[in-house]
């Protein structure tokens, strides 16, 4: 017999009913109810009355049915969003018609340009001006972008930025159906033919923190935090030419990766009370699947989202990955940011395989501001902060042995505030260790004290990755073994002395890129038989577009105002993926989001610089938990031979395999529930294998008409792995042929029973025809 969606309707109204009661108070809050996919062509108005009529039947009277509703799902995704009490929403769940009943969560901006594009091949096609379209460039052949729509959900943007200019732009696309809403600070003016569309949400923000306070964001689609800004220019920002950070780094000319794309903002994250803006915004599920509905009926192309959370999310009470759904089935490719929470495993965001999941890593440029000591040793620190001292030795000390009385040596040694002896202090260079505190933070309290300058020690949890920041006084940052060397030359003399070396950019730094320590990591926790993250691109040092309303580290004890800021996070490298995916849909516009995310996972670079395997901040060699399938290369996803292609019904159908529905009721599952590995997915994970295990995998020619492919190997040590058959030959373009990967643990040896019991050892399948390589990553570990 069929397994039936309402029969796993049921049992997860019994789990949400679990969820809602063990997790929740009695008091009201805004819930998402969601009913999937709509069904039928009802009117707007007739949408918007059933989900009233939902509500009426667990509120008491019809007008508090109404005054709950905040918004109601209606274009491409059907549900709505409301305030209930833990009982009403229960109630709801129960019903058949309903797929799911969970929390609007609040989700941070997790910190989740000049330079990366000529470091991913890009920059040499991006100068000044744009060049002749009749060269056989990626650029020139996606024509930088033109006619193809990005979303970005985040914090808005700042429309006065040089890099939303419609200089050069083409018409609006005739598809687009958007709007540009006006608020504060913010009238229809303020978009044009690049930014074409703007909107902002934020009825369950004021819900559950009361009415904005719009002396700390603008009730508009204006960007009062820069974080917006910065990821929206890096997308598809104009090419301006001669701008840099704080008017000494980084010169050049800053461009979007797309620069002729248009865009359009989605503000969904808003300033959170009685936190520096430096802690994240909030932004919460009822509001970004709103604007995930609109983006879809709007026209995007592809939504670009730098948003996750500390911890990763089932996909039936993830906003994202509902809303995300909804748009791959329209056939728009979503990016969205792995997470800020490494380097711990099995941290990362935004796991759904519908989603392209993108990691962090790091140009080949630094900020170089060395440390002198008094014994001659000259060791390599970064900054981006423009003051310098005066060429002489000041006396060096360790701010663990500056506390004011009752503060211990280790909270004084992170320079938290309030913590350092001006007595001690004054007039010295002060080492701070990284740990607790805002970088930034630890030199306002440095300079509070009357520190003249600052050094800041990574501790061997951050290794060598090191993230220049625009400091209130001198100072630089130095890696761990760095750190390390300066403790001990403090603690080998009476009058240690040391000076800081004004900083100065340097280009083609090695190795590069390597992984940011930061970067959340897989295995994929949601389920482990997905490999995450797919990609990573440059998050580290990214110099964009900035707000006007907030300084370079969004501190509320700076009042520095730049253009441009340099930031990294995830949500940075997020948005060169987005770009990537744009100039793709442009050159194969008939592709699926999945052959475009195929075609940038098997492309990608495991290379660094120096020619070896990409390392993670401390030298040691990374792995697909960090890096997913490499280091992007757009250039080489233009032309990747050939794709691993799936539908929504195949995501559907890979849910089935789960035990799950969350968007179509009606779908019915196979009667055998089939395994989640082999959704049609360019790479391959194994938990727990015991024994072995065969998977099916398709691949589409999108290369030359007639061509031949042959398989090769890398196992994981310990594994056997045969790829049947090992030769595809296709005649035509749009062939598929399918294979089989069989992956076998090795016979009980006295190596392989060394294997600690779930650790994952990683290998690599590829497909050549001589010239393209179509290399997908595995990840297998032992039950």
């Amino acid at each position: 017999m069929a397994i039936n969606g309402r029969i796993f309707s049921s049992l997860f109204s019994l789990l949400f009913r679990i969820i809602i009661a063990a997790s929740l108070s009695s008091q009201n809050q805004v819930y998402v109810v969601y009913f999937g996919e709509h069904s039928g062509e009802k009117a707007l108005h007739e949408i918007e009355e059933t989900h009233h009529s939902y509500l009426s039947s667990v509120k008491e009277t019809e007008d508090e049915a109404r005054a709950s509703l905040l918004y109601s799902y209606k274009h491409s995704i059907n549900g709505f969003a409301a305030v209930l009490s833990p009982a009403q929403a229960s109630k709801l769940a129960e019903m058949e018609e309903v797929v799911s009943v969970f929390p609007s969560h609040p989700r941070k901006h997790k910190m989740h340009t000049t330079r990366s594009w000529e470091f991913v091949g890009l920059e040499e096609e991006v100068k000044s001006q744009l060049q002749s379209e009749k060269s056989g460039s990626l650029l020139a052949r996606a024509k930088y972008g033109r006619n193809v729509i990005v979303g970005l959900l985040d914090s808005g943007f700042w429309p006065e930025s040089k890099s939303f200019s419609d200089e050069e732009m083409g018409r609006i696309p005739k598809s687009w159906k958007g709007i540009c809403q006006t608020g504060d600070a913010f009238n229809s003016s303020h978009c044009n033919r690049k930014v074409i569309g703007a909107r902002y949400y934020l009825k369950a923000y004021e819900k559950y923190y009361g009415t904005l306070n719009t002396t700390l964001d603008y009730r508009s689609p204006r960007d009062k935090d820069g974080h917006g800004t910065h990821t929206t220019s890096t997308v598809g920002g104009q090419m301006v030419p001669d701008v840099a950070f704080m008017n000494s780094f980084a010169r050049g000319t800053a461009s979007g990766g797309a620069p002729l794309v248009h865009l359009a903002a989605y503000k969904v994250c808003w300033a959170t009370p009685g936190q520096d803006k430096v802690d994240g915004n909030t932004c919460f599920d009822a509001d970004m699947l709103a604007a995930i509905d609109d983006a879809i009926h709007d026209g995007v192309h592809v939504l670009s989202i730098s948003i996750g959370t500390k911890k990763p999310t089932a996909y039936y009470e993830d906003g994202i990955a509902i809303g995300a759904l909804h748009a791959v089935k329209q056939n728009i490719v979503v990016a969205c940011s792995a997470g800020n929470e490494g380097p711990g495993a099995g941290t990362l965001s935004n796991p759904a395989p519908w989603i392209i999941t993108v990691g962090a890593s790091s140009l080949d440029r630094k900020f170089v501001a060395p440390v002198v000591l008094g014994s001659g040793l000259r060791l390599e620190g970064e900054t981006t902060t423009p003051y310098k001292l005066e060429n002489k030795m000041y006396p060096l000390v360790y701010a663990g042995d500056m506390s004011l009385p009752n503060v211990s040596q280790a909270v004084a040694g992170q320079c938290l505030a309030n913590t350092l002896s001006s007595e001690k202090a004054k007039g010295k260079i002060v080492l701070c260790l990284r740990g607790n505190g805002t970088r930034v933070g630890k030199g306002i309290e440095v300079k509070r004290a009357g520190g003249v300058g600052y050094i800041l020690g990574n501790s061997p949890a951050n290794g060598q990755e090191i993230v220049a920041d625009p400091h209130v006084l001198p100072a630089t940052a130095v890696g761990a073994n760095e750190a390390i060397q300066i403790l001990k030359y403090i603690n080998s003399t009476k009058y240690p002395m040391a000076n800081i070396i004004p900083a100065r950019t340097v280009v083609h730094t090695t190795p590069a890129p390597f992984m940011a320590s930061f970067t959340s990591r897989g295995p994929n926790v949601i389920d482990p038989t997905i490999l995450k993250p797919d990609i990573t691109g440059p998050g580290l040092n990214i110099l964009a577009a900035w707000t006007g309303e907030d300084s370079p580290t969004r501190l509320g004890a700076d009042d520095r105002k730049v253009e441009w800021n340099i930031f990294s996070g995830t949500s940075m490298s997020c948005p060169h993926i987005a770009a990537a995916a744009a100039l793709l849909k442009a050159i194969h516009p008939t592709w699926s989001s999945a052959a475009i995310r195929s075609a940038l996972i098997t492309s990608a670079g495991l290379e660094n610089n120096n020619g070896t395997l990409i390392t993670d901040a401390s030298g040691k060699h990374a792995d697909p938990f960090q890096f997913g399938a490499g280091h992007f290369r757009p250039t080489k996803a233009a032309d990747p031979g050939l794709v691993y292609d799936a539908s929504y019904t195949d995501y559907l159908t890979y849910l089935c395999g789960l035990g799950i529905i969350i968007a179509d009721l009606s779908f019915k599952c196979p009667q055998v529930a089939p395994k989640t590995n082999d959704l049609n997915y360019p790479s391959l994970a194994i938990p727990k294998l015991n024994g072995n295990v065969t998977i099916t995998r398709t691949v589409t020619n999108v290369g030359k008409a007639k061509s031949t492919y042959l398989a090769s190997v890398r196992p994981p040590m310990r594994y056997h792995v045969k790829i049947s058959p090992s030769m595809l030959s296709f005649k035509h373009r749009g062939e598929k042929k399918s294979f089989k990967i069989t992956i076998e643990k090795e016979k009980d040896t006295m190596l392989s029973k060394k294997i600690e019991e779930g650790a994952y050892e990683f290998g690599w399948f590829s497909w050549s025809d001589g010239i393209h390589t179509v290399r997908s990553p595995m990840a297998v570990s032992s039950a």
